[in-house]
């Protein structure tokens, strides 16, 4: 469709060199112009034009004080993209890497996600190119006071709502909700999610992506007359996402046998002992490559993309965008996998998943198959407004109903438009949609 592909190259022109905000744009503006060509109101109310610009994009420097007493400078970033169906929701990530165009595809795909969890939550993203590895408590604490001094005067429970992202766990989470609370001086539980549970955080949050990633996949392979029970899995990265999708995944009868870290990957044929990696990632904050230590019939590989080279029937990567390149996806295919779950968010290339798709790989796509997360935390959201909080079990049960209505969305909406099978499509009309009717519903804004 002209009208779509006019929108994508205007995105492309107008940021430049912003090479991962202009694929996620071309990934869901591709799909969604079935839509658009059926709903002329949508071009008429330059639906595609607005969302694909922020509404509002915030940068600042970050100085804070090491503990040589040498003072450091970050970049810091928020980006409230769109606030249609809710304030703005999204996390905060604290890597090396991360700059404006990372940030912006991140919010993008926020938004749609977000509106796939049928929960009133908008999108939004931010972050630091500040690398908390290698830092002491007190280096990160400082920094985090720094961060948070800057950003509180941008968020709130009812405008925006950050959470954790990669480098930003409990202990982050922690250090910017007491800065918050001192320079607001005011206890707005609600202004962050991801919290301990002695301050207002929710059972299920911790597991909440990885549990939902399986509850969503095996929706998946039920439909093809498939299970989990007695499958190899490899499972890319060893944090939240990537434990608890392993936790999952043995529960439901899986044999994994790989997880990773920046630096390398383990492979254990006899399967991934979790409380082993839970000791290393969750007490030491160690790399994966202590390992081998506790068992030593495993390997340790240096580098994280010869994970995917090991034979699998289901592979879900959970560690980082453009993990999974089309050469890992021919190699994947070689193998033998059947199923692709994305875990962490967009982990496979634009050509890796057509190359999936082609192949009729059953694919679950990074919006939908990990929206547990950020689901949860809008569950965290309701009890901190209620001042109450609900039981593992119940929030679990939440989760496990709302995973059940994104697959079944994104595929309605899938076979409503003539594509069948294909939930990349389908979670993007199924997201798309609810956003653009409440953006006409509010008017020119």
């Amino acid at each position: 469709m002209m009208y779509v592909q006019k929108i994508i190259d205007k995105v492309i022109a107008d940021n430049p060199g912003e090479e991962e905000f202009h694929a996620t744009v071309k990934e869901v503006l591709t799909s969604i112009a079935p839509v658009v060509e059926k709903h002329p109101e949508y071009q008429e109310q330059a639906i595609l034009e607005r969302i694909v610009e922020p509404e509002r994009v915030i940068m600042f420097r970050v100085p804070w004080v090491d503990d040589q007493g040498k003072v450091q400078v970050n970049k810091g970033y928020r980006v409230q993209f769109n606030s249609a169906i809710g304030p703005y929701k999204g996390g905060l990530r604290l890597h090396p890497s991360v700059n404006l165009s990372i940030i912006k595809f991140l919010g993008f795909e926020q938004i749609f996600k977000n509106s796939l969890t049928g929960l009133p939550i908008g999108g939004g993203k931010g972050g630091s190119n500040f690398d908390p590895k290698g830092k002491s408590d007190n280096e990160i604490m400082r920094f985090c006071q720094s961060f948070m001094t800057e950003l509180s005067r941008h968020i709130g429970q009812d405008t925006d709502v950050p959470a954790g992202d990669i480098g930003v766990g409990g202990r982050e989470i922690g250090y910017l909700f007491g800065q918050y609370k001192r320079i607001r001086n005011a206890y707005e539980a609600g202004v962050l999610t991801g919290k301990g549970l002695g301050y207002w955080g929710s059972l299920a949050r911790k597991e909440a992506t990885g549990y939902g990633l399986l509850y969503f996949v095996r929706h998946m392979l039920a439909d093809a007359n498939e299970s989990l029970a007695g499958k190899t899995v490899v499972i890319s990265g060893s944090g939240n996402v990537a434990t608890y999708a392993i936790e999952k995944a043995q529960e439901f009868g899986a044999k994994v046998v790989a997880c990773s870290d920046s630096n390398g990957y383990i492979y254990d044929k006899d399967g991934i002992d979790l409380d082993v990696v839970k000791e290393i990632k969750e007490v030491k904050r160690a790399r994966i490559s202590e390992y081998i230590k506790a068992r030593p019939n495993a390997e340790y590989h240096e580098g994280c993309k010869g994970i995917w080279t090991i034979k699998c029937d289901v592979a879900l990567p959970c560690a980082t965008q453009g993990e999974i390149d089309l050469e890992s996806a021919k190699v994947l295919v070689e193998n033998g996998v059947f199923a692709v779950g994305e875990g962490a968010n967009m982990p496979s290339t634009l050509d890796a998943i057509d190359y999936f798709l082609e192949k009729d790989v059953l694919f679950a796509p990074a919006k939908a198959a990990n929206a547990g997360g950020v689901a949860v935390s809008a569950l965290e959201m309701s009890q901190n407004s209620m001042r109450y909080s609900w039981t593992f079990e119940e929030v679990d049960n939440k989760l496990k109903d709302i995973m059940k209505n994104i697959y079944e969305n994104s595929t309605k909406a899938a076979e409503e438009y003539g594509f069948k099978g294909n939930l990349v499509v389908g979670s993007n009309i199924a997201g798309f949609k609810k956003v653009a009717d409440a953006m006409i519903a509010h008017g020119v804004v």
